[in-house]
């Protein structure tokens, strides 16, 4: 549902993705798959449909089942090179900064598709300070939609899936956080179409409160 007056969510932690979510990177990504597409044959608008967050090798395995997998790492890892390389066009997503900010004491973790290199570069060309739990695409065998991402982040916080809220923006990452338990804030345009919780256009839309028994709230504006 999109967020009508306020809506209040309790939790105790939150589990934050980064491009879509918290950074703005659709140019880059943009670019670059489609001159992956390119020298593939693939039509670059399909691919598009595909790639926002999964790891690349996931992607390439969807889009191009018969080639090796051995062939998608490396591939991935070159497109991964080229990606950390581009930050033109890279912001924070409207109110990341802020609401960074606010959680700066308070339990939350990255939950991200990226590598440590490539979301230290999106984050830094941002603005955007990384939060202390990092959860990369190093930290996890398998990419979103799988769950072990989130349920990593919410162990290394301590918190039980069932008391987190993730905050998503794509088809796989919002069912990423649907199949580890954790109720889901969609962000920007492309997330109502996955069935979050509730949707918001940005993060200037979200509040945070700490309650004082550990519990937070977040208030949601529509």
């Amino acid at each position: 549902m999109t967020a009508t007056a306020t809506t209040v969510l309790p939790a105790r932690a939150l589990l934050l993705d980064m491009d879509g979510t918290l950074v703005n990177s659709d140019a880059v990504v943009e670019r670059v798959w489609r001159r992956w597409a390119d020298r593939h044959g693939l039509d670059g608008d399909e691919v598009l449909k595909v790639v926002h967050g999964r790891q690349g090798h996931a992607s390439m395995a969807l889009l191009l089942p018969d080639r090796p997998v051995e062939q998608n790492h490396a591939d991935n890892a070159r497109m991964l090179a080229d990606e950390t390389a581009d930050t033109e066009g890279v912001v924070e997503v409207p109110g990341a900064g802020d609401f960074l900010a606010s959680l700066r004491d308070l339990p939350h973790a990255l939950v991200t598709s990226a590598d440590v290199a490539l979301s230290t570069a999106r984050m830094t060309a941002a603005g955007l300070a990384l939060p202390d739990v990092r959860v990369t695409a190093e930290s996890v065998g398998a990419s979103k939609p799988d769950p072990e991402g989130f349920l990593k982040g919410a162990a290394e916080l301590g918190v039980a899936p069932a008391d987190c809220i993730a905050f998503e923006d794509s088809g796989a990452g919002i069912g990423a956080a649907r199949a580890a338990g954790m109720r889901v804030v969609g962000v920007g345009p492309r997330a109502g179409l996955h069935g979050p919780d509730v949707v918001v256009e940005d993060l200037t839309r979200v509040r945070v409160e700490a309650v004082g028994d550990g519990t937070l709230r977040l208030h949601i504006h529509g």
